[in-house]
């Protein structure tokens, strides 16, 4: 083993002619690469392999480094369209595959010649080298491939033998070095603010600031959290993205390393829990670090100074007040195009998960009521929005202690603004700046080609749509696939999150059916929505769903109440603009609960949902309410479209559809709306003003 410490040759790679007059006709290669291991054939006894490439006019410089313990060196230098090299074998490591029984003899003599092809997109480096078995020499020819798999950071290398008959190809994936590296922390699974929240709140906040230009950051949630995805697009970002991670092993650690990218630290008052969200709108204007008293010590010790004081400041003030105060002293310094309602939870517990991406963009964070009966806070919020820019987005949530959904989105509407929340959306600082693979296309799962007319039969047909699905919902739960489903699509991910939404896209099944929402591109009372505004979402909606391939959108509206207490249903003006607007819509589809708008023009039908599946409604109990439906609505077909809440699974779906007769028939919605829209057996009907 004593050559292992010295060694020179052997495998080979590209490189670029650095002079000017060839330096366009093919890639650069040039540089140190290193490997990534779970996207690379194995190297047995090593534990990593390095290649750095070197250019000296046309000539390459090509240095291999596989190293565990000790280590080997390959080198060599050529021409790519030059002539022969011959290299003496000065050690027999036969590195690629250090386990089987081949090894160079020493003395012995390797031959290289190197090309560019595939138009100097790969760079191709001929060997042909005698190789020692344990019955003899034998001659050897390898073809060493090496190009650029993604933009200028990864590098694909491929080794092809004569020898080698049979298994999958020898490639090794390697990331241009010190690209593509990011920290990865797990999160204190405590909330409260007497526990976990402060640490939290102080690693959401670091992210923010780190991811302001690069993502850098990505942080790992507790295994309940609201979004069920995080691990997965983890291990997506790794595998597929080629991203690697370095462990924030504590904050003390997060805080020594993340320091760089803070200009100081605004400290929050554990007694007044509205501090901490005021704390956040100072923390995306001055580049601070959100700390409680307890991680001062820390902020101290990493040399960060203070830009504000919070304790104390707002003792014996209400929510109004507080606001009123933070209005005054930032808002004409934040972002009039994002704006984040940090509600959600209440009380001890606050989830603020979409902080970070709140930071990066300079926003003004507040948890204001949007009841009318309460004046103050009302009026406040209405001065917010109306200052805002139209159709701006406004992140985060309501607070589940001061107002309802429908008086939120309600408000937001009225000022052309789009909902996307939630409080808990994590992670979007870093997934905002991972972009689609190149070459990747949004294809969705269509089963009806368009113009194509389906004739049903004497059936009852069902369809079903998952709300929430690709953030909330079941997507990583038991079931997916089992059964044609459809899933609610969060259409503003094309350029909020481009690399989480190719994650869902690669990890659909063919029964997974992607629908646009939520009657805009984002979540919007349409009736609420003033017609110049509306007009132009739709617009923008329909761009969206052109990017991700989409032909079936939903709408809903409580603007006028919900289902129990107010009125869903949508008028014809509004619905003329959803057709007008998406004309290459196949279908829409309405409401929350059972809805009461129906219509069909030309062959496209706008049909709402006749069932609300509860995640708390027995599985007995909703297979009769589907039979009972059957019955009411006894023409045949009769179109039954379920609506899922977020917190069942396709699995448990499954189970209750499995109890159905025979009559009964679960198929995809686009094929659901094609029947409809050719032989539609409902009563039209829409909002009468």
């Amino acid at each position: 083993m004593r050559t292992m410490l010295l060694v020179l040759l052997m495998h080979l790679a590209a490189g670029l002619c650095s002079s000017r007059g060839v330096a366009q006709s093919h890639a650069d290669l040039s540089g140190t690469w290193e490997l990534l291991p779970a996207q690379s054939t194995d190297i047995d006894h090593f534990r990593t392999l390095t290649v750095t490439i070197r250019a000296t006019g046309e000539q390459l410089t090509v240095l291999h480094r596989w190293q565990s313990r000790l280590f080997v060196n390959d080198s060599l230098t050529l021409t790519p369209g030059g002539p022969q090299v011959d290299v003496p074998a000065t050690h027999w490591v036969f590195s690629s595959n250090i386990f089987m029984g081949m090894r160079y003899p020493e003395g012995s003599i390797r031959q290289f010649t190197a090309l560019w092809e595939n138009g100097g997109k790969t760079l191709l480096i001929k060997e042909k080298s005698t190789i020692r078995g344990s019955q003899g020499k034998t001659s050897v020819t390898f073809l060493h491939r090496f190009a650029l798999a993604e933009g200028n950071d990864i590098l694909a290398y491929r080794i092809s033998r004569s020898t080698r008959k049979t298994g999958p190809e020898i490639k090794y994936i390697l990331k241009r070095q010190g690209a593509r590296q990011a920290f990865v922390a797990r999160l204190h699974e405590d909330w409260t603010i007497k526990g976990g929240l402060p640490q939290n709140a102080m690693m959401i906040s670091l992210q923010g600031l780190a991811n302001r230009k690069n993502p850098l950051v990505y942080l790992l949630y507790p295994q309940d959290w609201p979004f069920t995805y995080v691990d997965s697009v983890y291990a997506f970002y790794k595998t597929k993205r080629y991203y690697s991670f370095t462990e924030l092993r504590n904050p003390a650690d997060a805080v020594k390393q993340l320091a760089r990218y803070v200009k100081g630290y605004v400290v929050w008052d554990t007694s007044v829990r509205t501090s901490l969200i005021v704390a956040f709108t100072l923390a995306g204007l001055e580049d601070a670090v959100v700390v409680s008293e307890a991680e001062l010590p820390l902020v101290n010790e990493a040399g960060l100074k203070p830009v504000e004081d919070f304790r104390g400041k707002f003792a014996g003030m209400n929510d109004a007040q507080i606001y009123t105060w933070a209005y005054q002293q930032y808002w004409k310094r934040c972002n009039k195009e994002y704006i984040i309602w940090l509600g959600g939870e209440h009380g001890n517990v606050m989830k603020p998960a979409v902080a970070d991406w709140g930071i990066v963009k300079g926003v003004f964070f507040n948890d204001l009521s949007t009841r009318r009966t309460d004046t103050l806070e009302y009026t406040l919020a209405t001065t917010l929005l109306a200052e805002m820019k139209p159709m701006s987005m406004v992140m985060g949530w309501h607070s589940y202690k001061k107002d309802l959904e429908e008086e939120h989105v309600a408000l937001t509407s009225q000022f052309g603004h789009r909902v996307e929340g939630l409080n808990s959306l994590p992670n979007l600082s870093f997934s905002s700046q991972i972009p689609v693979s190149p070459g990747f296309v949004f294809k969705n799962n269509h089963h009806v080609k368009p113009g194509e007319k389906i004739i049903p039969k004497h059936k009852v047909y069902i369809s079903c749509i998952q709300t929430d699905g690709m953030g909330l919902g079941a997507w990583e739960k038991p079931g997916r696939g089992e059964i044609p489903y459809a899933w609610e699509c969060l259409m503003n991910y094309t350029w909020m999150a481009p690399g989480m939404a190719e994650y869902f896209y690669s990890t659909a099944t063919p029964n997974d059916y992607l629908i646009g929402c939520l009657s805009g591109p984002g979540y919007l009372y349409p009736k609420a929505v003033p017609k110049k505004y509306l007009t132009q979402l739709i617009a923008m909606a329909r761009d969206q769903m052109k990017e991700l391939d989409l032909r079936v959108f939903e709408t809903m509206d409580w603007s006028e109440g919900d289902e129990v207490s107010g009125n869903t249903d949508l008028p014809k003006d509004v619905i003329d603009l959803y057709y007008n607007g998406m004309p290459e819509a196949l279908g829409f589809v309405n409401g929350y609960g059972p809805g009461y708008t129906f219509t069909v023009r030309n062959g496209r039908p706008f049909v709402s949902f006749d069932y609300y599946l509860s995640p708390r409604r027995p599985e007995t109990d909703a297979a009769a309410d589907l039979e009972e439906l059957a019955t009411v609505n006894s023409t045949r077909p009769y179109f039954l479209l379920v609506h899922v809440r977020e917190y069942s699974d396709v699995k448990r779906v499954k189970d209750i559809l499995d109890r159905l007769g025979p009559e009964f028939e679960v198929v995809p919605l686009d094929v659901f709306l094609t029947m409809a829209g050719t032989q539609p057996t409902f009563e039209e009907r829409m909002l009468q003003r």
